[in-house]
């Protein structure tokens, strides 16, 4: 086009006195150079023009850096990076993590004796859940995915008030509706667990677009598991929070396997964090067994959410020790070998009493009078809940609607005549009348 033009001046009055060579060189300007083009103007994309052939290759490009602050013997590796968090607080965090610890053995044994339906444990994954809750502001929102009940015990959920939501007796929040480990509390800021994969995900993306617009000054954090970012709604949330710029922490539990479909079957790219620049997210990945590297990153991202309104994406490489629920087993996939090297090699446990122990913050003495209290606590919390009566089953019916419509009590009345003409085919005497 430049040539054509020039050409067509040299037939004028007005370049009849121009050097040939002048004309060659305007000739050897680039497009882009005449159009002041030194990159692409095309919107959506950040690039630099190429005329190379080349397709990115995936398995060229090093993984994300997995950012530790502590060694598997408890060691602080650089001294800068120490939370310096007081004794009151590091022995808080590991008195929680074991107290959870015996939790899911003694309530993973009662659903083995029938005593309930069913259960979750969090064998290798405390170091996720108290790291991250103790970086929170406690007014910080928070939605679960069903394997985070270390953040709820850290905020204050008693043991009386997990025993009675598994029980699902007449004391438990959700009165006898939801399944076992389904925890939720409004005065603790932690959203009802919601069975189906993913569903959490969009709401958070939607709760921090509401912080924002309230300028509260508060975050949400969401917890998922590698498995579920393959649901579309992984994707529709971290593309959401992205573009509306909302503070939430979007934090993945990756503990090497969903269910029973290992993550290297999961995807191909790296992991889950290698997603978070491509949606324009600030992330890192961190050491979840290093209950430290989780609270200075959660704090920091929690940072960037107050200050920034900008979403984080943190991936915690973990290992899920124990199987995905009571309805699984683990030895179908996986061997007891790799189980007993991850428990003996890298337990977030042993890792936090190790430190404990170097800052002679705990000895042999305190670690044998708490296994003690803390059993006793655990199963007393237990015997209690599970004397209690079942809620009324007329709870059924209701807190759908501000007032019960004609249909409802309809058939609220029908199964109250069902259950009276029936009643000895009902434990009617195990429900609050």
């Amino acid at each position: 086009m430049i040539v054509r033009r020039l050409l067509r001046s040299c037939l004028t009055s007005q370049f009849s006195e121009v050097p040939f060579a002048t004309l060659i060189k305007a000739s050897s300007i680039s497009t882009h150079d005449n159009l002041g083009e030194d990159r692409p103007q095309f919107p959506g994309s950040r690039s630099q023009w190429t005329e190379k052939l080349e397709f990115i290759q995936p398995d060229i490009y090093d993984g994300i850096p997995v950012y530790r602050v502590m060694n598997t013997k408890g060691q602080i590796i650089d001294q800068t990076q120490d939370p310096q968090l007081s004794e009151e607080t590091v022995v808080k965090m590991y008195k929680v993590m074991t107290q959870l610890n015996s939790m899911d053995r003694i309530m993973y044994e009662s659903q083995r004796q029938g005593r309930i339906s069913f259960y979750m444990t969090n064998f290798g994954e405390e170091g996720t859940h108290i790291g991250s809750a103790a970086a929170l502001n406690p007014k910080d929102l928070i939605f679960g995915q069903y394997r985070e009940a270390g953040t709820l015990l850290w905020r204050g959920f008693s043991l009386d008030q997990f025993m009675n939501q598994c029980y699902g007796n007449c004391e438990d929040l959700g009165k006898g509706r939801q399944m076992p480990v389904h925890y939720g509390s409004k005065d603790l800021n932690f959203v009802t667990i919601s069975s189906p994969l993913g569903t959490q995900m969009p709401q958070a993306s939607g709760a921090a677009y509401a912080f924002k617009r309230q300028k509260n000054g508060l975050c949400v954090i969401c917890y998922f598991g590698e498995g579920t970012s393959s649901e579309g709604d992984a994707h529709a949330a971290l593309n959401f929070a992205a573009t509306l710029e909302c503070p939430v922490i979007f934090f993945c539990r990756n503990n090497g396997y969903a269910i029973s479909t290992p993550s290297r079957e999961q995807y191909k790219g790296d992991g889950v964090a290698g997603r978070g620049p491509a949606y324009g997210i600030h992330t890192i990945r961190v050491d979840g067994n290093d209950v430290f590297a989780v609270y200075n990153a959660t704090k920091a991202a929690r940072d960037i959410c107050a200050s920034e309104n900008k979403p984080v994406l943190l991936e915690a490489m973990t290992y899920r020790l124990g199987h995905h629920s009571t309805s699984d087993d683990s030895t179908a996939y996986r061997s007891v070998d790799e189980v007993r090297y991850w428990d003996e090699r890298d337990s977030p446990i042993a890792r936090l009493r190790y430190y404990l122990v170097s800052k002679g913050w705990w000895d042999d003495a305190k670690e044998k009078a708490w296994k003690e209290q803390n059993k006793k606590e655990v199963l007393q919390a237990f015997a209690r809940a599970e004397k209690k009566l079942k809620p009324n089953w007329t709870e059924l019916f209701k807190d759908v609607y501000h007032e019960m419509p004609q249909h409802l009590r309809e058939q609220m009345k029908q199964m109250q005549e069902h259950v009276k003409k029936y009643e000895e085919h009902y434990q009617v005497k195990s429900f609050v009348k």
